[in-house]
């Protein structure tokens, strides 16, 4: 599993939850709900594969993406291609671009992996991309900065590590679980429950306390 390549849609999993990221990626669980439903239905409009020339602009569809060096693969939903060859990719959300901070942080590390991606394809720098917004109807420009870069690197390294070791991390219990498709499956209240207990018997049964 070392030399598996990682998913992109594993970094932004990641970036949102650890443990979301280990149950879909490691055990393969997965749920819908009506978050992950609009997504998909968003990205089903963008990922028809095809190409679209436009002025000077050259747009492709659901471009295979591969980083040999750091082990990604994945697709990204549109790469405009700019007239002196450029790339600049485009990836498509459900939601409006007025996210809070956090999450909008996982969305950018998903977009700077697809950028690594197309500048080690296509030998050119990609210096920035956007997020398309179904909601909004608006692109949301994020700069691929060294910060970002550095990001992608380390998230990458720790994804890895966790499915070399196949250990799940454990819940976070906080508001990331509301819209969370995998809340039944993870089961957040019930393990924190079960972890404040096993503290308390500890404490109690402890000789030293």
């Amino acid at each position: 599993m070392d030399n598996d390549p990682i998913p992109l849609s594993a970094l932004q999993h990641w970036a949102y939850c650890p443990r979301q990221c280990a149950l879909i990626h490691l055990e393969q669980a997965f749920e819908e709900n009506i978050y992950t439903l609009r997504g998909q239905a968003v990205h089903n409009r963008a990922d028809q594969p095809g190409i679209t020339l436009r002025a000077n602009l050259r747009i492709e569809r659901a471009l295979p993406l591969f980083n040999d060096r750091l082990g990604l693969v994945g697709k990204a939903d549109v790469v405009e291609l700019l007239e002196d060859g450029t790339p600049y990719p485009v990836e498509y959300k459900h939601g409006s671009r007025n996210k809070k901070a956090a999450i909008a942080a996982c969305d950018n590390l998903q977009l700077a992996g697809q950028a690594l991606c197309l500048e080690e394809m296509s030998g050119k720098p990609v210096p920035e991309g956007a997020l398309f917004y179904a909601s909004s109807k608006r692109r949301r420009v994020v700069p691929i900065t060294s910060e970002l870069r550095d990001a992608v690197e380390t998230a990458t390294r720790e994804i890895r590590a966790m499915l070399a070791t196949g250990t799940t991390p454990p819940p976070v219990n906080d508001e990331r679980c509301r819209a969370c498709s995998l809340r039944d499956l993870c089961q957040p209240e019930a393990l924190a429950h079960a972890d404040q207990l096993g503290a308390l018997r500890r404490a109690l049964f402890d000789p030293d306390a």
